[in-house]
């Protein structure tokens, strides 16, 4: 098994990057919290890795830090939640919100992550309830809130799901707890 690979990237994609490590050149897929913290091509960056067998390819997905990776590994239990879908669940929703919509039972916000309808939602939110743990559940439970309050103005205002969810994880994790304020900085994203 890989679990951890440095170096720096070769070159960037838009849901992968391209590490050297030791004059070889490995394509990691990674969500989009990896991504953001990229500053291009020759940036060095280490990351923990989940290495994906199939009987045609060898994959290897990465993450910023072990507690991300877990979380993938554990997305991996839930039947018909492959490595693809893992990663799109966590480029779309934080760690955070993730667990907090297990833990309150909230399918409605997994539905926000592309290709997951309500069915799927539902199963996640079951097969998962005993598997996460929320150790700030109150914190996580008013963002999650005022999340969803943000997407709605967004949506209101014209834009698609898709582009709302990437501008609400724009907005830094210190901003204001007003709405008003969240969606400015959440429409900062488009400038």
């Amino acid at each position: 098994m890989i679990d951890v690979v440095s170096g720096r990237a070769a070159s960037v994609g838009p849901n992968w990057v391209v590490v050297m490590v030791g004059g070889v050149g490995l394509r990691v897929f990674v969500p989009r919290t990896v991504l953001e913290t990229l500053d291009g091509p020759g940036h060095a960056l280490t990351l923990y890795t989940h290495l994906a067998v199939r009987e045609d390819a060898l994959t290897l997905y990465g993450f910023n830090d072990q507690d991300e990776r877990t979380l993938f590994e554990t997305l991996l239990t839930v039947s018909g939640i492959g490595p693809r879908l893992a990663i799109a669940i966590l480029s779309t929703l934080s760690s955070d919100q993730l667990r907090s919509a297990v833990g309150r039972e909230e399918p409605e916000i997994l539905t926000r992550v592309p290709g997951i309808g309500k069915k799927v939602a539902h199963k996640i939110v079951f097969e998962l309830k005993d598997k996460l743990v929320l150790d700030t559940f109150e914190g996580l439970a008013a963002a999650s809130d005022l999340d969803g309050d943000v997407l709605a103005t967004l949506t209101a205002l014209g834009y698609s799901i898709v582009e709302a969810q990437a501008a609400i994880q724009s907005i830094p994790r210190d901003a204001p707890e007003e709405l008003e304020e969240r969606v400015r900085l959440a429409l900062e994203y488009f400038t």
